[in-house]
């Protein structure tokens, strides 16, 4: 997940909670628990699970507002305590390189499709500004719609929306809810710390 846009738009129309994930103002699902405790947490099995139901509602899914220009993004209710995002894609918008941190997670396309580039090397925590990386290390994926992915803590990937004319749309949930992202660049081998995003930069 990244700050997708300068502005957090609302969905106009959601399904009620008994029918599928709710679209809802950002302090208020900060607040929404599940029979589950939070400190123990939705697994990424369920993570999972949640964005591929999440990506069949063809309500929420509509009710998306979408921008030609630039990234939308709608928060929803994730399971158990996680943090759940709805994202817009305009055609040839991406994320750049970046990690969650200590957050596990999950997203599934809804529809378009999206491209992700990983890494397939854990990166050291903290302490370090630039790291040369070995060959052989990166992963990439098509994601058409109905498809997803899970991934573990300090998943480095990049996101993109390929489509010169077609925009993405997708789900996405991360537990425990995001402390932290940090952004990346890339020249050839070389991954060089950029910065580190807070909740606040983005919500």
């Amino acid at each position: 997940m990244s700050s997708p846009s300068p502005a957090v738009p609302t969905a106009a129309s959601v399904p009620s909670p008994a029918t599928g994930p709710v679209a809802s103002d950002p302090a208020v699902s900060a607040r929404v628990g599940s029979a589950r405790s939070v400190s123990s947490g939705p697994t990424v099995a369920e993570l999972l699970d949640f964005v591929r139901r999440a990506a069949e509602d063809t309500a929420l899914i509509a009710s998306l507002p979408l921008d030609p220009e630039g990234r939308t993004w709608v928060r929803l209710d994730g399971p158990g305590g996680s943090e759940a995002w709805l994202i817009g894609w305009p055609p040839g918008t991406g994320t750049g390189w970046h990690d969650h941190a200590d957050s596990v997670g999950a997203f599934t396309t809804a529809a378009g499709a999206l491209k992700e580039h990983s890494l397939a090397v854990r990166l050291p925590t903290d302490g370090w500004k630039t790291l040369e990386l070995n060959e052989g290390v990166d992963r990439s994926r098509e994601l058409a719609a109905g498809q997803g992915r899970a991934f573990g803590q300090n998943h480095v990937h990049e996101v993109l929306n390929e489509s010169d004319s077609v925009h993405a749309v997708s789900v996405h949930a991360y537990y425990p809810p995001l402390p932290r992202i940090r952004r990346f660049s890339r020249t050839g081998a070389v991954l060089r710390l950029e910065q580190t995003e807070r909740p606040e930069d983005w919500q």
